[in-house]
């Protein structure tokens, strides 16, 4: 008798059983920790790979992991384009191979957007949890992609603020933002207006100069930096990585990917998986920065948890 044939979890059915991202804090905060201790957390993961296309400006990264705690073993397979003019396909998509880590035989293939967008808000959640200041009341994100859409979800879910603001370079698609989302949203015509005052800030942007500038930011204010995936983007200025405490999911990854480090020279604080696990401190009274560039345990946490909540519904 051969392996089953693998299974199909396409976009839709991934959102049905990752409704809301909050459902997968638990599991990301153990596979946080477990990955910042080392061998003895389980977590054999390697820095990315990044293949470019150069002939039309994008990437491929493939990014495996095997998590022992889980006991699951997945690559993801992402392409992310920057500036494409056709404005219809999302910079960012992915594909998730969930493996048997028994006999490495296929068992699913799941959509890795949904995923990719659920696990990294929820990712920015656990930071903002530990990080931001006590009494936070303004939250602002700048960017009005995927990923504002799926940090404004959670975080609103998990935190109550008084005011949310938003910011794009277009101005047309924060409108459609604000208007498409559940609570009042204000939007801002420039991304100093956004981030005056906020006490969380959110950058979701496919910037590759920066667009956030420490002068601008309230003191022990916590900002979360998703974009600028690569070595040489940018989303925040040398003052601002400079003059924060820089917390990272990775510190192996963050010096080889992520240009707001490397080319800052800024110090790495923290792991948030030190912080999670009680080796580092949180320093919420500080001026903090959680640089997010997404890992593949992540992925693999998120991948076992939708293919257990649609295996048990088969």
């Amino acid at each position: 008798m051969g392996s089953a044939p693998p299974v199909f979890i396409g976009a839709e059915e991934v959102e049905k059983h990752l409704h809301r991202a909050s459902l997968l804090l638990p599991a990301l905060e153990a596979a946080l920790g477990n990955f910042s201790s080392g061998a003895a957390g389980g977590v054999a993961q390697p820095v990315r790979t990044v293949v470019p296309v150069h002939r039309h400006g994008g990437f491929l990264g493939v990014m495996p992991a095997y998590s022992a705690a889980d006991d699951a073993l997945t690559t993801k397979l992402v392409t992310f384009y920057e500036h494409k003019k056709d404005s219809s396909v999302p910079s960012h998509q992915a594909t998730v191979l969930l493996f048997d880590p028994r006999n490495g035989s296929l068992k699913a293939v799941l959509d890795g957007s949904v995923i990719t967008a659920k696990r990294t808000a929820a990712v920015s959640a656990i930071a903002t949890k530990l990080l931001m200041p006590p009494f936070a009341e303004v939250l602002c994100i700048l960017g009005a992609g995927v990923q504002a859409y799926s940090h404004y979800d959670i975080f609103t879910e998990l935190f109550t603020f008084k005011e949310v603001r938003i910011w794009n370079r277009t101005k047309e698609k924060a409108v459609k933002f604000a208007n498409s989302v559940n609570g009042p949203v204000q939007v801002c015509s420039s991304a100093q207006e956004a981030v005056t005052g906020a006490d969380v800030v959110v950058t979701v942007t496919m910037a590759t100069t920066p667009i956030l500038f420490g002068d601008w930011i309230k003191p022990g204010a916590h900002i979360n930096a998703v974009g600028a995936s690569r070595p040489d983007w940018r989303e925040l200025d040398d003052e601002l990585m400079k003059n924060s405490v820089l917390f990272v999911d990775s510190r192996d990854a963050a010096l080889t990917e992520s240009g707001d480090v490397i080319l800052s020279g800024a110090e790495i604080f923290a792991e948030l998986g030190e912080v999670v696990k009680g080796t580092k401190p949180a320093l919420p009274e500080k001026t903090t920065v959680f640089k997010s560039l997404g890992m593949a345990v992540e992925d693999t946490v998120a991948a076992k948890f939708v293919y257990d909540s649609w295996s048990a519904g088969n």
